[in-house]
């Protein structure tokens, strides 16, 4: 399969489907027992580092450390990955901007909403200014409205900065508007395509019928 930049991908599949190990080794946290990861032309068993500068990642785990500020968490990526402090004060101003979080850059990440915290997380992984975006399951746990906020958020960067969106869900709603909707099943790429061609193979009048009649074969 192939994410392109300004393409936002869905990745749908089941629990157990085999998305979150994909993303693993995408992000170099598991090494493939065969086939090839290529981000941005850099093999990533290869070249990791090339690899993985390219990539923004926001894992179904929340990954914030609580006790610090938003901002102070923001500070920490960027250090993390050598942004120059000044360069990386622009990046977290626009990054609190852009998701409404200018109010609430000084207040401990364990006060925020959960939908608050998913959008620090995203602003984080943004701060490199990635080429790959993926986001695993990244709306689990979070009230509707913010879902859908974060959802247009990042279709919406996905446009304006041609960033190659890969986003897993086993949600079908999230998945109807992507570009393109892949469908993973027991470790296997089932469909690759847009919704319409989904619901048209499967003879269904629905997407979630057609991704039930496909992944329940």
């Amino acid at each position: 399969m192939r994410v392109d930049a300004g393409e936002f991908v869905a990745l749908l599949g089941p629990n157990g489907a085999g998305k979150t190990t994909l993303f693993q080794i995408l992000s170099g946290l598991y090494i493939a027992d065969q086939g090839q990861a290529v981000i941005g032309g850099a093999d990533i068993a290869k070249t990791p580092i090339a690899a993985l500068a390219q990539l923004g990642v926001v894992f179904q785990q929340p990954a914030l450390d609580l006790d610090l500020s938003v901002c102070a968490n923001l500070q920490f990526q960027a250090d993390l990955h050598g942004i120059a402090r000044s360069d990386a004060k622009q990046r977290i101003v626009s990054c609190l901007s852009r998701f409404g979080l200018t109010e609430r850059a000084h207040d401990t990440a364990r006060v925020l909403s959960g939908g608050n915290r998913r959008k620090v997380e995203l602003a984080r992984a943004l701060l490199t200014q990635p080429r790959l975006l993926l986001m695993d399951e990244a709306t689990v746990g979070i009230d509707p409205a913010s879902r859908a906020q974060i959802i247009a958020d990042v279709k919406t960067l996905c446009k304006e900065q041609s960033m190659a969106v890969l986003w897993a869900t086993h949600l079908v709603d999230e998945a109807a508007d992507a570009d393109r909707i892949v469908v993973m099943n027991k470790g296997l790429v089932q469909f690759d395509g847009r919704s319409e061609q989904l619901i048209a193979n499967q003879q269904s009048t629905s997407l979630t019928d057609a991704f039930l009649s496909l992944t329940h074969k």
